[in-house]
């Protein structure tokens, strides 16, 4: 599954489902898709998200599955969802998510 999260004033963003899931969490959202923030709630999200973030870049690296492979840190895989909501919420803006679909 893949989820784009949307709004009026920013190029969408999509994310790998778990990846989302878990960043709507971290936001205080459960893990519905679709959903949406209502613009006077996007900063009260937007401070979730980078507390949860700087908390998780603290933490030790874990190991990557496949050592050829990167490890990639949350906080690094959240950083285009915190400029979306950055810029969500210097246009006064909603933001919205929904489940995307892969086309080949």
């Amino acid at each position: 599954m893949l989820v784009t999260f949307s709004t009026d004033n920013y190029p969408n963003i999509t994310l790998f489902g778990d990846d989302a899931l878990a960043m709507l969490k971290m936001m205080g959202h459960s893990a519905t898709v679709p959903g949406s923030i209502r613009a006077e709630d996007v900063s009260h999200a937007l401070n979730l998200l980078t507390s949860s973030l700087a908390a998780d870049k603290a933490l030790p690296k874990v190991a990557a599955k496949n050592d050829e492979e990167p490890v990639v840190s949350a906080a690094h895989r959240g950083m285009p969802l915190v400029e979306l909501l950055t810029a969500a919420v210097k246009a006064n803006d909603y933001v919205m998510w929904n489940e995307s679909t892969f086309i080949k």
